[in-house]
C-alpha cells in the first residue's frame, strides 16, 4: 500500500449496534488483507449516548466520538459517512451527507418508504455529478459463492433463466416472549421481515440473474400482535419485562413475482422458522442447469449441468475457497472457509477502490431504489388481497441483458496484501 498513507479515506460511522459492529470489522480488516489505493481511517463513531458511544469506539477501534451526526457531516476531516442506524433516519442523514460532499454507505433496506428511496436516489445522482459516490450495503452479494453464481449465470452456464425460488428463514422472533424492538416498530423499521430480510433475497435475485422483478403478488402476516417491552438486549433478542408493546410490522412475507425476462420467482421471508438461524436460500433453474446456495453452508455453491449424461449427472458441490474464486485470493489456503464478517471486509474493499477510482460502487442507490420498488409493490399487493401489482420501471422486456461476468462488484479475484 505505497499510496495508502498519503491518501487516507476518513470515515465517520453513525450507529454502533449489530450492523455498526459488522461494518467496523470491515473497515478495520480490509487494509490489512487487501491492497488498497487509500487507507480507510476509522475517524469518528456517532451515537446518542456519550458514555456508551465512547465504550463502543474503544472496543471497535474508532478514534473519537460525536453525538450529533449533523456536526460530523459538516466536518472537513470526514470523507465518507457510513450509516448503520434504523431505517427511519437513512434518508435524512444520507441526503445531508451527499449534499455536504461526503461519500455515503447506507445499510439496507435503503429507506423505509419508496418516497424516501426516490429522494435518496435523486440526491445520489446529483452528488455523482460532483464526484460524490454512494452505495447500499447489500453485503450478501459479496459472499464468494454468491458472486460466483452471478458469474456462472453471466457465462451462460445454466442457459436461459427459467425459474427462481428464494427463502430467508430465521427464528429469533419465533418465541412470542422475545421482546419488541425497533425492528418490530413500523415507524422506525418501515416493515418487518419484508424489509429486514426480504430485501436481501430480492437484491440477490436481481444481482445473480441480472434481471429485476417486473411485478409481484404478496401476502404479509403479523403472527404475534404484541411483545414484552425490552429491558435489555443481546444481539437481536433480549430480556423483556411485564409490560407489552404492539407489533406494527409483518412477521412473515410471502410473494410470487415475475422477472423482466418473464421467468417466475417465489419468495419467503420469515423470522418464525424454528431451527433456521440465517438460512438464505436461492435456487436458479435455467434451460441448461441449476445453481443453489444456502448461507448456512456459505462456502459452497451447488451447480447442476443438465448437459452431462444422466448416468453421471447430479449436483456438483463447489467449495468456493480457491484463489481464483471472487475475493478469496486475499484470504486463506483452499478449504479454509470464510464467515459472515468477511462480506463486510469485501464491502469495504470494493467501496474504497471505487472511491479512489472515481467510479460508481455497486449496489448503487439506484439499485437500492429498485429493491424498494419491489418492497412497496408487495405491500400494496398484500393490502389488496394479493392482487398482482406491476412495477412499471422494471417492466418486462423481450430481451434482458445478462450481467457482466466481471466488474468491480464481482472481481475475478481480489488482491492480496
Amino acid at each position: 500500500m505505497t499510496q495508502a498513507a498519503a491518501r487516507p479515506l476518513r470515515v465517520a460511522m453513525v450507529g454502533y449496534a449489530f450492523m455498526g459492529r459488522a461494518h467496523s470489522q470491515g473497515w478495520r480488516v480490509a487494509p490489512r488483507f487487501f491492497d488498497l489505493p487509500c487507507d480507510p481511517v476509522m475517524q469518528v463513531l456517532v451515537g446518542r449516548s456519550p458514555e456508551r458511544s465512547a465504550e463502543a469506539a474503544r472496543q471497535l477501534g474508532w478514534a473519537e466520538v460525536e453525538t450529533d451526526w449533523r456536526r460530523v457531516v459538516e466536518r472537513d476531516d470526514i470523507d465518507l459517512v457510513d450509516i448503520c442506524t434504523p431505517g427511519d433516519t437513512h434518508a435524512e442523514i444520507a441526503t445531508a451527507a451527499l449534499e455536504a460532499g461526503k461519500h455515503v454507505l447506507v445499510e439496507k433496506p435503503m429507506a423505509n418508504t419508496l418516497a424516501e428511496a426516490e429522494q435518496m436516489a435523486a440526491a445520489a445522482a446529483a452528488a455523482a455529478q460532483r464526484g460524490v459516490l454512494s452505495m447500499v450495503g447489500f453485503t450478501y452479494r459479496r459472499v464468494p459463492a454468491v458472486s460466483l453464481a452471478r458469474q456462472l449465470v453471466a457465462e451462460g452456464r445454466i442457459g436461459e433463466v427459467r425459474q427462481v425460488r428464494c427463502q430467508y428463514l430465521q427464528d429469533w422472533l419465533a418465541d412470542e416472549n422475545t421482546p419488541g424492538s425497533w425492528r418490530t416498530d413500523k415507524a422506525k423499521a418501515g416493515s418487518g421481515a419484508l424489509g429486514d430480510i426480504g430485501a436481501h433475497i430480492v437484491d440477490l435475485t436481481h444481482f445473480i440473474t441480472g434481471q429485476r422483478l417486473a411485478g409481484v403478488s404478496g401476502r404479509l402476516d403479523t403472527l404475534v400482535g404484541e411483545r414484552p417491552v425490552a429491558e435489555s438486549f443481546a444481539g437481536l433478542s433480549g430480556r423483556g419485562g411485564a409490560d407489552r408493546v404492539p407489533v406494527t410490522v409483518d412477521d412473515t412475507a410471502m410473494f410470487i413475482g415475475e422477472l423482466a425476462g418473464g421467468a417466475p420467482a417465489i419468495f419467503e421471508a420469515t423470522r418464525f422458522a424454528w431451527g433456521r438461524k440465517n438460512a438464505i436460500r436461492i435456487e436458479v433453474n435455467g434451460s441448461a442447469g441449476s445453481l443453489a446456495f444456502d448461507f448456512e453452508d456459505m462456502n459452497v455453491l451447488n451447480y447442476y449441468d443438465a448437459r452431462e449424461p444422466a448416468r453421471t449427472g447430479g449436483f456438483r458441490r463447489i467449495l468456493v475457497t480457491e484463489a481464483d474464486h471472487p475475493y478469496v485470493e486475499g484470504w486463506w489456503p483452499p478449504g479454509h472457509g470464510l464467515g459472515y464478517e468477511h462480506g463486510f471486509v469485501h464491502q469495504a474493499v470494493d467501496l474504497v477502490r471505487a472511491v479512489a477510482a472515481g467510479e460508481q460502487p455497486t449496489p448503487s442507490f439506484e439499485e437500492g431504489l429498485a429493491v424498494q420498488r419491489v418492497l412497496d409493490a408487495v405491500e400494496r399487493s398484500a393490502g389488496r388481497r394479493s392482487e398482482y401489482t406491476e412495477i412499471p420501471e422494471h417492466g418486462r422486456a423481450d430481451e434482458v441483458a445478462a450481467p457482466a461476468a466481471t466488474g468491480q462488484d464481482v472481481p475475478a479475484a481480489a488482491g492480496q496484501n
